[in-house]
């Protein structure tokens, strides 16, 4: 039998324009699972340059990897920032009625 091998799969790579940040950020926020958001914009970090956004923040590049990570726990403060570098913000909209 062939053995099959496949590539792992890197969603960094595929997001390149500010557009697929805002949408894969607006998908991400729609599921309303934290450890997924911190997951994509840990992802989208990584593709727009995380030795550049952590020069940008004054933050540790190790730290930032960490704390955007499986394992990590980035403070909210952290997330704001780097969302805000990534030029974005939060914002909050009322749930629709199911």
């Amino acid at each position: 039998m062939k053995k099959i091998t496949v590539a792992d799969f890197d969603p960094a790579e595929y997001i390149e324009t500010p557009e697929d940040v805002f949408l894969t950020l607006k998908v991400a926020l729609e599921e309303n699972d934290p450890e997924f958001l911190l997951s994509v914009i840990g992802d989208i970090a990584r593709s727009k340059g995380m030795a550049q956004l952590a020069r940008n923040l004054n933050l540790d590049r190790k730290g930032l990897y960490k704390a955007f990570s499986a394992e990590g726990n980035p403070s909210f403060s952290t997330v704001v920032k780097v969302l805000d570098n990534l030029g974005f913000r939060l914002d909050i909209q009322h749930k629709k009625a199911s």
